[in-house]
């Protein structure tokens, strides 16, 4: 009995972190990008410094009318926001944020099983762009499937590379193998598995499938309401896991540098923050890439690095061994 209430209050704090950590990020980029652009409007509602302005986009979202299109696929409409955002609660039950086992659930093949689950989060932008009867939906749809094709094969091979380093596909058992000497060693596949990430949340630069300025707003054109808030949830639930995945593959998670570990998950969450910040400030600082340019970076750049990197790790590998 013990063992079960255990894991229940696990899964309750995942589920916790999940309704509360993506708001969270939601706030901070409304106040990042307002302090950075010099927009004022997300700094009045309601009082000192626009505390209440996700409470204002809550109520917006509530009080819109839930409209589906007369030639749309109804059911997979009303599906594809579920698709996009419930894979990313899956993904936090088995990331480790701290040390003696805080885990929802350690899996043995962990990182196959929270990239996995976060590639079907994609297929929800596919279902959305189908189903929407809509030739601007269609064509983000279109792009996003593009887009996955590119950046998952970058993703999935600086993810190896750890793996290899580790000898271990156990989230817990690449912290419990960490050293801070792989910070240097790996860290060409974090940049290539951070900006390969980015791509598959459509986050900008890599905003082509969503770019309101040529496509209205993507797959995403014919909801309102609700619907849409839950896409804008995916999103940054993607953040929080995509920053959290990061910070334990490549960054040691809950361990603190020179041996500092006594913080334990609070580590794992300031890391998790301050990359959550920095894709912010890309939003803010870079403009959308051209689609050429987007498919080049992925093929003729990132795959390199990141098989350059597993190369790198298998020599590494054999020396110390």
């Amino acid at each position: 009995m013990s063992d079960t209430l255990a894991i229940a209050l696990r899964l309750l704090a995942v589920f916790v972190v999940f309704l509360v950590f993506p708001l969270v990020i939601g706030q901070t980029e409304h106040k990042v990008m307002a302090h950075m652009q010099g927009r004022l409007g997300p700094m009045y509602a309601g009082g000192f410094h626009g505390w209440a302005q996700l409470v204002a986009d809550g109520v917006k979202f509530a009080q819109k009318e839930d409209i589906v299109p007369a030639g749309a696929d109804r059911r997979i409409f009303q599906l594809a926001p579920a698709v996009a955002l419930l894979p990313y609660l899956l993904v936090l039950v088995a990331i480790p944020i701290g040390p003696h086992n805080a885990v929802g659930q350690a899996l043995d093949a962990g990182i196959f099983f929270v990239l996995a689950v976060m590639g079907v989060g994609v297929l929800g932008s596919l279902m959305a762009g189908w189903a929407s009867a809509n030739k601007f939906s269609l064509l983000g749809g279109l792009r996003t499937a593009a887009q996955l094709l590119a950046y998952e094969l970058p993703m999935l091979l600086a993810a190896a590379s750890v793996a290899m380093a580790a000898g271990t596909l156990s989230l817990p058992g690449i912290l419990g193998a960490f050293h801070w000497w792989w910070v240097p060693w790996q860290i060409v596949g974090g940049a290539v598995f951070f900006t390969a990430g980015l791509a598959e949340l459509q986050r900008p630069p890599f905003d082509m499938p969503v770019a309101d300025s040529e496509i209205i707003f993507g797959a995403y054109t014919e909801y309102t309401g609700l619907r849409f808030a839950l896409f804008l949830l995916a999103e940054y639930a993607g953040i929080v896991v995509l920053c959290a995945l990061t910070s334990v593959l490549f960054l040691g998670g809950w361990h603190g540098p020179f041996g500092a570990d006594g913080l334990g998950w609070l580590w794992t969450l300031l890391k998790t923050v301050v990359l959550a910040f920095g894709v912010i400030w890309l939003r803010v600082t870079y403009p959308r890439l051209r689609e050429d340019q987007l498919q080049k970076l992925a093929w003729t750049v990132l795959i390199p690095l990141a098989l350059a990197q597993i190369a790198l790790t298998g020599i590494v590998k054999v020396v110390i061994s």
